[in-house]
């Protein structure tokens, strides 16, 4: 470390008869500041040998191109490159307005490799600047200049170790100590009361012991007041100003002065001097800092340290890779309250706090309230370059009416991994949907101490997303319907001036008609032959081939789920064929004309919802395609930007709905075709009593009590049940990933039966079997879980697809069908295997199959419980969801959409004006 011996400079002495004293010792800044740089260069590099590759960072913001500012800013890069700090010059033009300029503040606020944010001052812009507002925008722990309120408050109390010291009044200190001057106890004059020298100036020197008497131009008899002062700062602005006879004998001048005057020896006519009569000054003075040469490199020198600094302090709480992010202790109750009852025992943070802490910037955040908010497509592109998080799907056993939980679970896991484990982690799951039945599924996301919240919040509208999905489908619904009634009540002509109305002469075509006239071959629209009209006009809808609103709106929300940006999801919208003509024709939402408007219209829908778990676990919750007809499966753009935000070491839990064997055989087949992500490690939820249902014990309906058989310990009826969950191993394993299995246990669940699961479990190929009770206990009860996933997370594994997409439909729809149920064989229907002849010759043969089949059993028949084998696989028919980009073949009974259930949830619910 080098010291900072006095760096002074003696004047020399004069020979006048009877002698003279000598003349003033000039403390040199230059040379003091070049010691100061040399230490930060030794600063960083013990920074850079702790933490490989790091720079502390800054900002100069500018507005307009003053030269002056011009002048000043490139000292300063030229300083902070010198040091090895990563500055960045930021200039908006002169008509920049002063929300622009904020905004751009806050991008730099939020950005966390910047240390420093310097707005160069004055703001040259045409607009109405309040230079006070702009400069109290800066983050007070990123304001290296020291100008906000904050940093100047703390400083006037006394605060100095916990705020940032205004770099001109900084470097004065400095220089002062180069005298060896003790400030303690002197007479300290101060000329000046600007914020950025006088007023800061005053604080230091007053809390370093000094008596300060602070003088302005109100100030009457200052010559008087000067010559009391063993310390004098000048900062006044007037160009030599102070003269030498005013000086006490002896005293310490720093000039802070910066000012021109003519001289004609100079080649621009201009000379710059201080505000101290330096000729006469130095005949009186001790010490004296000359200008140029004096406060200025200083000035530059302690923003170079006000920067490092900053940094030192941002890498105190810096864990590479790891959110600076608070958790809620849970204290869970027993006997266990309702899901309601723990979901308003808890008051969530405020989602913009959660935001900023996985490292979201405010304008990538769009509020719904304070608990709630939409995450803009920008933050992927932020982010793209940042390396994905590990990759974590939650499946489970086939479903029964008692249900399995894996969505608690995935919470659960989630949590686990965050607030115990200490690694970033996200869960991405799907949003209720209450249909028309007021939500198959109920309300809520997850249950007991693992569960989003406000429940209310995430069970109803959320964010939207779902009108917005059955606005959307219910204008295709209306748009067929009259473009029917038109085209058979409407001549030729009259249906062209209505689609393309005449103005001015001229008639102007949408995107989505010469998108249209392009696939008709008609390459001039202008000129249209009276034939080329027809064909463009009439798409001769079959009334009876019009898909049904809940159709659409299904395939709708499954073009959301799958869809990779704004653009994707436009382009798979207009692909939807929603009806055919009377030839067979496929007719597309492009061909309607409206292919645009949909994508208006769910232009929100597109960006997941990002809410939080009891324990403050960030959760995105987006999209609700069903797992029967659909894929089942929450959206990759959820999985895309949580896997960016938690950084390589984090983990993201997504979740799979419905068994194995059909949510994760679609989530794999299908979604991570669609977004290119592979999975790290596959967990399997399994319940005691769902492994006696399919052991044989007696039939349960969703909602009723739990039977005795259940509740009391089973061992045989359990082991029987066990084959269901080696058979659904089976599934996972085909796929080629580490499987752990999660028991998602109850307070009827006894040791031993845990204990045979878990031995099950293993001899079937799971990796590893651990009980959790993350229903009761929220995190800590998974944290076993989260231990065995982050060992299998580091095995190696290479993932497979189940299929190849080049293979014919029904031997892709055979291999689904035997690997994943066990079935004997596959029958195609008469109508089934018309519908492959008839997309193997459109040329749609090589899209993914997406069985919509009963999720409560291996087999086409709900009641089949256990492991149904040798049967044979009905497929009735098979629909084309071009938009989704998959074919999804009807199983047996399946109805497309699902059956509403004899006993709807509404039933359950009611509004009181005295809740939450």
């Amino acid at each position: 470390m080098l010291s900072f011996a006095a760096l002074t400079l003696r004047l020399g002495s004069t020979g006048c008869r009877g002698g003279r004293r000598n003349l003033a010792t000039v403390v040199s800044g230059n040379k003091t500041s070049q010691l100061v740089r040399e230490r930060l260069k030794e600063d960083l590099d013990k920074m850079r040998g702790q933490f490989p590759g790091f720079r502390p960072g800054l900002v100069v913001l500018q507005v307009g191109d003053r030269d002056d500012s011009n002048l000043y800013i490139s000292m300063k890069l030229k300083a902070a490159a010198e040091i090895g700090i990563n500055a960045n010059h930021v200039r908006l033009p002169k008509t920049a307005t002063e929300d622009e300029v904020l905004r751009r503040i806050v991008e730099v606020n939020e950005n966390p490799e910047v240390h420093g944010l310097i707005v160069q001052l004055p703001l040259d812009s045409i607009n109405p600047m309040d230079t006070e507002k702009v400069t109290n925008a800066v983050a007070p722990e990123k304001d290296v200049d020291g100008l906000t309120s904050i940093n100047a408050g703390k400083l006037s109390r006394g605060d100095l170790q916990d705020c940032f010291i205004p770099c001109t009044p900084k470097g004065c200190m400095k220089l002062i100590s180069q005298t060896g001057t003790s400030v303690a106890g002197k007479n300290a004059v101060v000329i000046g009361r600007s914020k950025i020298v006088g007023a800061p100036m005053h604080d230091l020197l007053l809390w370093s012991h000094a008596t300060v008497t602070t003088c302005h131009s109100k100030t009457t008899d200052l010559a008087a007041q000067v010559g009391r002062a063993d310390i004098l700062v000048v900062g006044a602005g007037k160009a030599e100003m102070v003269k030498g006879e005013w000086l006490k004998e002896g005293a310490v001048v720093i000039d802070c002065g910066i000012n021109h005057i003519p001289d004609n020896s100079k080649d621009n006519g201009m000379r710059v001097v201080g505000d101290v009569h330096y000729p006469s000054a130095k005949e009186k003075a001790g010490f004296i800092t000359p200008v140029p040469g004096g406060v200025g490199p200083m000035t530059v020198a302690m923003l170079m340290e006000n920067t490092v600094q900053s940094a030192k302090r941002f890498l105190k709480t810096y864990q590479p890779g790891k959110w600076n992010i608070s958790y809620t202790k849970l204290k869970p109750q027993k006997p266990q309250p309702s899901d309601t009852a723990i979901a308003h025992s808890f008051t969530p943070k405020t989602i913009g706090r959660l935001a900023r802490e996985v490292g979201l910037f405010s304008e990538e955040v769009e509020h719904y309230g304070t608990t709630r908010a939409k995450v803009r497509l920008e933050a992927l592109n932020r982010l793209k370059t940042q390396p994905d998080g590990k990759y974590l799907v939650v499946t489970g056993i086939t479903p029964t009416p008692l249900g399995e939980g894996t969505t608690t679970t995935t919470l659960g896991l989630a949590q686990a991994l965050g607030a115990h484990l200490h690694v970033n982690s996200f869960a991405c799951v799907r949003q209720p949907s209450q249909g028309s039945n007021f939500g198959v599924k109920g309300g809520a996301v997850g249950g007991g101490y693992s569960q989003v919240i406000p429940m209310e919040e995430v069970s109803l509208h959320l964010t939207s997303d779902t009108q917005a999905v059955m606005a959307a489908s219910s204008l295709v619904v209306d748009t067929i319907n009259a473009r029917v009634l038109s085209e058979s009540t409407q001549s030729d002509k009259a249906l062209f001036d209505w689609l393309v109305p005449l103005r001015d002469g001229h008639r102007k075509f949408s995107l989505s008609q010469l998108n249209r006239l392009k696939r008709l071959g008609i390459e001039k629209p202008e000129t249209q032959k009276p034939e080329e009209i027809y064909r463009f006009i009439r798409l001769d809808i079959d009334p009876e081939t019009k898909t049904l609103s809940g159709s659409v709106a299904s395939e709708m929300m499954a073009v959301l789920a799958l869809s990779t940006s704004l653009g994707d999801m436009t382009r798979r919208l207009a692909r939807m064929v929603v009806a055919y003509s009377r030839k067979g024709k496929p007719v597309t939402t492009e061909d309607l004309g409206i292919s645009g408007v949909l994508a208006t219209l769910m232009r929100d829908a597109v960006k997941p919802s990002l809410m939080q778990t009891m324990e403050g676990t960030p959760v995105f919750v987006h999209t609700c395609p069903l797992s029967d007809i659909a894929q089942g499966n929450s959206s990759i753009l959820a999985d895309q930007i949580a896997l960016k935000l938690v950084g390589p070491e984090g983990f993201v839990v997504t979740e799979a709905e419905g068994g194995a064997e059909l949510g994760m055989e679609k989530f794999f087949d299908i979604k991570c075709r669609s977004s290119g992500l592979h999975p790290d490690v596959v967990v399997m939820v399994a319940t005691v009593h769902g492994l006696k249902i399919h052991g044989g014990g007696p039939a349960v309906t969703a909602g009723s009590a739990m039977p005795k058989e259940y509740s009391a310990e089973n061992l045989t009826l359990l082991e029987n049940g066990c084959s269901h969950l080696k058979r659904q191993l089976e599934n996972a394993r085909a796929f080629g990933l580490p499987v752990i299995v999660a028991i998602n246990t109850f307070s009827t669940d006894t040791d031993a039966e845990l204990g045979l699961v878990c031995e099950q479990a293993k001899l079937a190929g799971a990796l590893e079997a651990v009980p959790c009770s993350h229903w009761a206990e929220g995190g800590a009860g998974a944290v076993a879980l989260g231990q065995a996933v982050q060992r299998a997370a580091e095995i190696p594994h290479q993932m497979n697809f189940l299929y190849d997409l080049e293979m014919p439909i029904d031997d892709k729809i055979r291999a689904i069908a035997k690997s994943m149920y066990g079935a004997g064989d596959v029958e195609l229907l008469p109508q089934a295997q018309q519908k492959v002849a008839l997309f193997s010759k459109q040329g749609l043969g090589n899209l993914p199959i997406c069985m919509a089949k009963t999720h409560l059993s291996l087999s086409h028949d709900p009641e089949r419980k256990g492991v149904p084998t040798g049967f044979t696989l009905p497929i009735r028919d098979i629909h084309a969801n071009l938009g989704a980009g998959f074919l999804y073949p009807l199983v047996g009974t399946t109805s497309v959409p699902p059956q509403s259930p004899a006993f709807s949830c509404f039933h359950d619910n009611d509004f009181s004006t005295e809740s939450k």
